[in-house]
């Protein structure tokens, strides 16, 4: 980097570039005009500093707004959208939430009329196959273990027309952003599981997306000086090492669609307490309980007349309508960690994947089903990796995360709805979900072999937040019980084991 550096400006890396967005200092960022080789790393973004903050956006009528002209922003943007006070004046925060999203789902939507030559026609034949599509089964009986993806001929590739080049329209535009707003309503008040945490998995999975590349040397994404979209990179080289991801722009919608919805309605307790208490999901989907119900509000919303022009760009066929029906579900039930069964099946299907490699030459179109099975199960862990971004992060994002997660948990023992004290076993239960779950799911994004850089950098904030947790967990947890009884107006404030407070100001015992 410091080869490529300019007089008088200051080069930042991806990295620092996210740390600073995640700090709410993202608008002292803006990314460079092209990327950077870096010899073992491939094509990498790097940022300027910039000198003066940005001057403010007055928006006029047929202009994009700032979150629509930054289609293609990193993680690192998220936070100015949701917090830069140079953002688009008037806005609340969820409003600018809800416009960063509309900027990317409008890029893939882009994409997606791309992929099909630039053509949107009015679906109403499709009128009869959306009525009963996730009709007669539960969500989770809808699963299934390998997702047949879209094929593209080499020839589609190389001549696909330009994304930048395709307008959605005023009317779908307009109805994607109806949407969101419907669906940040639709997400209770909860202090972790919410419409935030939702976007801040959102920008998780568009992160991962943006940097899946072939591990090959001198086989990484060859982009031109437009930046790192993918007008600019060889799709046909890189559909062949990303198992078909990269090259099926329905297929990222879909990913991005479920990180936005895959929590609508949460409770703020667990599937457990949901079947304990008997409430009508539980009796309707007896397991997965909150993942299942979140997709049926968000697709029946999706589904409703309101919508038919957004629905007209995300699908044209009934094939098509299928194939992103499947998508949903799949990857919205992969966030649910804790079920037993669906655990297993994802490990057996693991081992077939990547771990027996010559497992699938034995079946018919071996190399089809193998390609397919690997998507569906790189998908499942791109959206479980970033559910749980936080703790692959910055120290200061994991632990404001965390600090969420435990109010919503110690909330709800308060409220009568769980049998235990969380704060009891709080400590050493993060502790153990690094040791068993985070840490080997950030292995198993090195072992996918498609995320390049990016598994390095979760797997590295992974050891670290799990060593800074082991040093300093205990006095985090005193410090949370004391925050909660202070902010719900006890009287006295109390920590860990009823021993008082010392300090009432800094909240350490």
């Amino acid at each position: 980097m410091e080869q490529s550096g300019e007089r008088n400006r200051v080069q930042i890396s991806q990295a620092t570039a996210d740390l600073l967005g995640e700090a709410g200092f993202s608008h002292w960022t803006t990314p460079r005009e092209s990327t950077l080789f870096l010899k073992g790393k491939g094509n990498m973004q790097t940022y300027w500093v910039r000198k003066t903050k940005p001057s403010r956006v007055t928006r006029s009528k047929g202009t994009s707004t700032p979150a629509e002209s930054i289609a293609t922003s990193t993680h690192s943007e998220l936070t100015e959208c949701s917090e830069d006070s140079d953002s688009e004046e008037g806005m609340d925060k969820t409003e600018r939430l809800v416009e960063w999203t509309v900027a990317i789902l409008t890029s893939l939507l882009q994409q997606i009329i791309a992929s099909r030559g630039g053509d949107v026609q009015e679906i109403s034949s499709l009128s009869t196959a959306e009525r009963v599509t996730g009709t007669g089964r539960t969500v989770l009986e809808e699963f299934v273990p390998i997702i047949p993806l879209k094929r593209f001929k080499e020839n589609e590739l190389k001549h696909r027309q330009k994304p930048s080049s395709i307008d959605i329209g005023d009317e779908a535009r307009s109805q994607l952003r109806k949407y969101l707003f419907i669906i940040a309503r639709m997400y209770q008040d909860n202090p972790f599981h919410s419409f935030q945490h939702a976007i801040h998995v959102t920008a998780s999975v568009k992160k991962l997306l943006t940097r899946i590349v072939n591990m090959d040397e001198g086989n990484g994404l060859e982009s031109s000086n437009t930046g790192s979209s993918l007008e600019s990179v060889d799709l046909v080289d890189l559909a062949a090492h990303s198992y078909g991801i990269t090259s099926d722009p329905l297929t990222q919608f879909a990913v991005v669609f479920s990180a936005i919805i895959h929590d609508v309605d949460h409770p703020g307790v667990p599937n457990t307490q949901l079947v304990k208490e008997n409430t009508r999901s539980a009796q309707i989907y007896k397991k997965s309980v909150a993942e299942q119900n979140s997709v049926h509000l968000a697709w029946d919303t999706l589904m409703s007349d309101e919508f038919s022009g957004l629905r007209a760009c995300i699908y044209q066929t009934e094939s098509e309508l299928r194939r992103f029906r499947q998508l949903v579900v799949n990857t919205v039930m992969a966030t649910d960690i804790v079920d037993k069964e669906l655990q297993a099946l994802r490990k057996a299907r693991w081992e077939d994947a990547f771990s027996n490699v010559n497992s699938a030459s034995e079946l018919p179109d071996a190399d089809v089903v193998g390609e397919d099975r690997k998507a569906t199960i790189v998908i499942e862990h791109l959206i479980q990796a970033s559910d749980v971004s936080h703790t692959m992060q910055h120290w200061h994002i994991y632990k404001t995360w965390n600090e969420k997660f435990f109010m919503e948990c110690y909330g709800a023992y308060k409220a009568g709805r769980a049998d235990s004290d969380p704060s009891e076993t709080w400590y050493k239960g993060e502790i153990g979900f690094f040791d068993f779950y985070v840490i080997p799911l950030a292995k198993k994004l090195d072992s996918c072999g498609v995320f390049g850089v990016s598994s390095d950098e979760y797997l590295n904030y992974a050891k670290a937040n799990r060593d800074e947790w082991v040093r300093e967990g205990e006095a985090i947890v005193q410090e949370y019980i004391v925050k909660f009884n202070k902010d719900h107006g006890h009287s006295e404030y109390f920590c860990l084991n009823d021993a008082p407070v010392v300090e009432y100001e800094t909240g350490k015992c």
